[in-house]
């Protein structure tokens, strides 16, 4: 008989899950407590620390489930994106350190291969985890092992292409694959309301026994001399065709080779633990389909699902943030609107990111000037590349870390058609909290190596403003701003921003120079403030135009015996090894020193911690400049 956790009275049942094994221990009628006191745990948890708070919400249910039918880690569980796993976390050993989540040296807020070995894949990008699960499936099949791999999939990764591309090749493989697919649809339907019969047959599908007697059935009507072969391909023709009248959904993946199961109410948790098994007694690669509700539990969350999407600190009781002012995308978002205003070529495209980009007003005001592809950043590329082609001026709002995945149609579509493409780059920089998927420290570096492309890198609101003003009409060919997360900091009382590619602050005979862009340029003024208290001088080179870069702006330093640049970003092939290229060509015989991110994907810490940790930060930069 198996052993069960006691509940007595109002003893809590999360505290006593150490890993899936104590999970298996609870009877099946502790689960729905249990499953609410992991929303508590959640809701509590996110209020202070931020987080992806609707998905995990919505995937309670289905990750109690997901452990108590399989056996991780053994059986791999591979979670798409990975911003829906803080029930996984939980129920896997993590519960202790669960109030660290996002912060400096605790949780990630997405699977991390490093934090534990039931995170069998790092995540925090859409539409891997079908390929990756599939990779992980072949190598059991290869090496004979009985074990079960499982991608849980939502139905926005559906908008991006992998996962077709992973559907077509997986459902093609040999039978014996031990590969489950779960759709999490929490927000579009891909089927219609099939009514009570559909209903009542899912429920009949989902069950284990309907698989074991199909199986069965099949085989003895394969076996009867004759007609048996035939007998069989008949009656499974007839039940696709009615299955498909009802289902419309599972044409598409049947016809790639999969079994579909579903749709099953993702919050039942006896029908999606019953699902479960069914799906591991067939023989090829299966698709449960599964109904969510993203942000179950939490009324603000229900409500407003997006703005709860990923979301900063916030009281419990209102459902607000705690921290609030306007950001560069939100003065990115101002100005698209200011602009549609006069020209009416102007639109603008995104791809899933419409209010984290700043254009929820524009999307509002111009709805047929604006494009949401989904989650689809290659496509999305090279669609505004056929809009540029058809004579309009389109606009990409994508963060920096989404826009690495469409590096060749940057190349091949964008920069080498000489065609006019203005990429509105969000989040470029260190985002904090997020971690290494999410930090957008390579967009300066590989957008310098591709031919064509002017780059800019606004300090400002107002050269915010200089610079999408340059980009949409006074520059030629494809352009990208570059802007970081976050508020504008607060400008030097004698420093006014200008519209010039480059200018000079601080002191103009000195022999030290600091050259940097971005949010630098505001370290290297409190820099520069600490030095002139010790009666040092420094003059400040800040870059706009960070690609190319201004001749002028080189020159100007060559009298300099001492000149550093400070870039938030990879130092390797970045702007600071451009400008030291050319730097040296004009027979520079100074001090030269690049500082940089050396070359490694940064952990999440805060900004203003990640800034301090690579010397990026006020004092970083004196002490650098004051030891060498």
């Amino acid at each position: 008989m198996k052993k069960t956790i006691p509940a007595a009275g109002e003893e809590k049942l999360l505290p006593q899950i150490h890993g899936p094994q104590d999970l298996k221990k609870l009877n099946e009628d502790q689960l729905p407590a249990l499953a609410a006191e992991i929303r508590e745990k959640l809701i509590g948890t996110v209020s202070e620390t931020g987080g992806h708070l609707s998905s995990n919400l919505g995937v309670v249910e289905l990750t109690i489930a997901l452990h108590r039918v399989f056996n991780s880690p053994k059986d791999k569980i591979i979670w798409d994106v990975g911003h829906q796993c803080y029930t996984h976390k939980l129920l896997t050993g993590r519960q202790e350190e669960f109030d660290t989540l996002r912060q400096p040296g605790g949780l990630s807020g997405f699977t991390r291969r490093y934090e534990s070995e039931h995170d069998i894949f790092s995540g925090g990008h859409s539409s891997v985890a079908l390929s990756a699960a599939y990779g992980v499936a072949s190598a059991n099949k290869l090496k004979n092992k009985k074990r079960y791999t499982v991608a849980v999939v939502g139905d926005g990764a559906f908008t991006g292409g992998m996962v077709y591309e992973a559907l077509n090749n997986a459902g093609r493989a040999p039978k014996g694959l031990r590969l489950i697919v779960i759709l999490n649809d929490n927000e579009m339907s891909i089927s219609k309301n099939v009514g009570a019969l559909a209903r009542y047959l899912a429920v009949i599908r989902a069950n284990p026994q309907y698989f074991r007697l199909k199986a069965k059935t099949e085989s003895v009507l394969r076996h009867i001399p004759l007609v048996g072969k035939k007998l069989a391909n008949g009656i499974f023709r007839i039940k696709t065709e009615l299955k498909n009248r009802m289902y419309h959904s599972s044409t598409l993946f049947e016809d790639m080779g999969f079994r579909y199961i579903g749709p099953i109410d993702g919050h039942d948790l006896p029908h999606l633990i019953d699902a479960l098994k069914g799906a591991m007694e067939v023989d090829v690669p299966v698709l449960l389909h599964v109904h969510t509700v993203k942000g179950k539990g939490y009324s603000f969350a229900e409500q407003a699902p997006d703005r709860f999407h990923g979301i900063s600190a916030f009281d419990l009781e209102s459902g607000e943030k705690r921290m609030s002012g306007p950001g560069f995308s939100d003065a990115f978002g101002d100005f698209m609107v200011r602009a549609a205003e006069t020209d009416r070529t102007l639109c603008c495209v995104t791809a899933a990111m419409g209010l984290g980009t700043g254009l929820k007003t524009f999307s509002e005001r111009y709805p047929e000037r604006f494009f949401d592809v989904g989650i689809a950043e290659q496509h999305a590329v090279t669609f505004a590349a056929g809009l540029a082609r058809g004579g309009l001026k389109p606009v990409f709002a994508v963060y920096s870390t989404f826009l690495q995945r469409a590096y060749d149609q940057i190349v091949h579509d964008c920069a080498m058609q000489d065609l006019k493409i203005i990429f509105a780059i969000d989040r470029a920089g260190f985002v904090g909290d997020d971690g290494e998927s999410h930090h957008g420290l390579f967009d300066a570096a590989f957008l310098n190596s591709v031919p064509g492309i002017t780059v800019f890198a606004p300090a400002t609101f107002k050269e915010l403003d200089t610079c999408f003003t340059q980009a949409l009409y006074h520059t030629k060919g494809s352009v990208a701003v570059r802007y970081p997360r976050g508020m504008q900091p607060p400008l030097p009382a004698d420093y006014t921003p200008g519209e010039e590619p480059w200018e000079i602050y601080g002191d103009p005979d000195a022999d030290t120079a600091i050259v940097t862009y971005g949010r630098c340029f505001f370290e290297a003024v409190k820099a520069r403030r600490k030095r002139r208290a010790e009666d040092k001088q420094t003059l400040i080179v800040k870059l706009m135009q960070i690609k190319p870069i201004p001749n002028d702006a080189v020159k100007r330093v060559l009298g300099c015996r001492r000149v550093f640049f400070f870039e938030e970003g990879q130092r390797f092939g970045g702007i600071g090894e451009t400008f030291a290229d050319k730097l040296f060509k004009y027979d520079y015989t100074g001090h030269y020193r690049n500082i940089g991110v050396e070359g490694e994907f940064s952990a999440q810490n805060t900004v203003e911690g990640l800034m301090h940790l690579y010397r990026l930060d006020a004092d970083g930069m004196k002490e650098i400049l004051d030891d060498e």
